[in-house]
């Protein structure tokens, strides 16, 4: 289960990196496997009807304590598997936003023109690069925040305690591209930092007044 996982999500990742796709399937797989997870653990629906009874019952399979020792392990072992997914999809995602954020600059102008590339050529560059991070652009806050997000509620199928989890793996991600970058990332990466945590508050936020109703 832990293989087919990692496939999943190496194909979604691959997918966001070149272009802005739709998460459907990825959410689909993630039902999916949750739906195994819990029918290989034991819980069985037994549907029941009598004349005197018209509710459904249920009976939970009987298993040996070192199987279900097995089952959770490797459940969490798929989870942690999940949150480094995550944190290396964030690193990679804001050291590119970043080093396209230092492009729109022309910081690197000199390094195309060394390789014999015309001026205009550059250029171009610098104004892909400026589109690029825009506020509306692929590497700009809003979308490279709603990208790192989809990624984890894909990954933690609308689990609150799981979501929690990938709040931390985006943190630990952060960090690598920090640590990666040599210095302080560039200002529209801390935004784009700061918008992913306000997601995750409003998300959190969100389940509890959907619990306090209940």
């Amino acid at each position: 289960m832990s293989s087919a996982v990692g496939l999943n999500v190496t194909s979604m990742a691959s997918s966001y990196m070149t272009a802005d796709t739709s998460k459907t399937a990825a959410k689909e797989t993630e039902t999916k496997q949750e739906t195994q997870k819990a029918e290989s653990a034991g819980a069985v629906y037994d549907k029941t009807s009598s004349e005197n009874e018209k509710k459904p019952t249920y009976s939970i399979n009987k298993m040996s304590a070192e199987r279900r020792a097995q089952i959770v392990k490797q459940m969490k072992a798929d989870q942690a598997e999940r949150q480094n997914q995550l944190a290396s999809i964030v690193n990679k995602m804001l050291s590119r936003q970043a080093g396209t954020a230092k492009k729109a600059e022309g910081d690197d102008i000199w390094k195309i023109l060394a390789k014999g590339n015309l001026r205009d050529v550059a250029k171009d560059d610098i104004l892909q690069a400026q589109d690029d991070i825009s506020e509306d652009g692929y590497y700009g806050v809003k979308q490279t925040s709603k990208r790192i997000f989809d990624f984890a509620s894909a990954l933690a199928g609308d689990d609150p305690e799981k979501m929690e989890e990938m709040r931390k793996a985006f943190e630990k991600g952060f960090k690598q591209a920090t640590k990666a970058w040599g210095q302080e990332l560039p200002g529209i990466s801390q935004d784009t930092y700061k918008a992913v945590e306000k997601m995750f508050d409003d998300y959190a936020d969100s389940k509890k007044v959907v619990t306090e109703e209940a």
